[in-house]
């Protein structure tokens, strides 16, 4: 695992949140996971699948706006955070699998589950192949296919990487999500989470993200579907977005204006209303 010179900043120091419970478990697929959980043990189950190189902590400005009736689980995904790190199994399918497994060992359905970037890809697999244990599916900085032009040739700079993955390559990376500037000590937080990656699981990760296999067979998502995507996301476009939404069955398309690819950072309190407006 690699190990970083980056100032560990406290949660409470970089957004406000409620109170958050830390814990692990062991998943069928070998995966010992880590995952952050809020809110009412018998509320209703929500899922958070964070982007590539995040963790749980992506999805904290949220929780501020989401009011506690609701049980909240956030996965750190295989290779990302505290979870395990193996040296083989990052393709979108082994993350699924993990995904299902933690649904299954807590008991936990039917779900919403909400997938931001290289999490909503891993959620496409998860409606598609586990669809009993999904009531909802949100897909936030999506698309029906990642390989673009642009992430090919980000894809060509992470194949070059090496342990310690340069602290200013995480920072660029990220910064480049966002289109609204955000407070500093956040970012630097962020920052820190994807330093947690060794160099091969970045390689991997994205390397699988870009393959053929990441492709879900979209129309066999049945269930009501949201796609949320910010106007200014320089990741995936306004054209890739209608063809999602047009691919799935129930799908609805909402654009977040002045936003960037990561715009639950950016619009946390709007997307938090957004998403219980969808649940009732």
């Amino acid at each position: 695992m690699n190990t970083s010179s980056t100032k560990e900043i406290t949660i409470d120091k970089v957004v406000r949140v409620p109170q958050v419970y830390f814990a692990n478990v062991q998943l069928s697929t070998g995966i010992d996971m880590h995952y952050a959980e809020y809110g009412d043990a018998d509320g209703e189950p929500i899922l958070f699948l964070h982007g590539f190189t995040d963790s749980w902590f992506s999805f904290s400005p949220v929780l501020e706006y989401l009011p506690p009736k609701y049980h909240v689980f956030m996965l750190d995904q295989r290779g990302h955070g505290n979870s395990s790190k193996p040296e083989t199994g990052y393709e979108i399918g082994d993350f699924a699998a993990d995904a299902i497994a933690f649904m299954k060992a807590l008991k936990l359905e039917p779900v919403t589950l909400i997938g931001h970037s290289m999490g909503s890809f891993v959620a496409q697999r998860v409606a598609v192949t586990a669809p009993e244990l999904l009531s909802r599916l949100i897909l936030v900085g999506s698309a029906a296919d990642p390989r673009t032009d642009d992430m090919t040739g980000f894809l060509e700079a992470v194949m070059a990487l090496e342990d310690p993955v340069p602290e200013a390559f995480a920072r660029d990376f990220q910064i480049s999500t966002i289109y609204r500037e955000l407070p500093d000590d956040f970012m630097l937080k962020v920052v820190s989470e994807s330093m947690k990656l060794p160099a091969l699981v970045w390689r991997l990760a994205l390397s699988h993200i870009l393959s053929s296999s990441v492709i879900s067979p979209l129309d066999r998502i049945q269930m009501p579907t949201l796609v949320i995507w910010g106007d200014r996301d320089t990741i995936f476009s306004k054209a890739e977005q209608e063809v999602l939404t047009a691919s799935i069955p129930q799908a609805e398309l909402h654009v977040y204006e002045e936003t960037g690819h990561a715009l639950h950072w950016e619009q946390p309190e709007q997307f938090a209303r957004q998403l219980e407006a969808f649940i009732r």
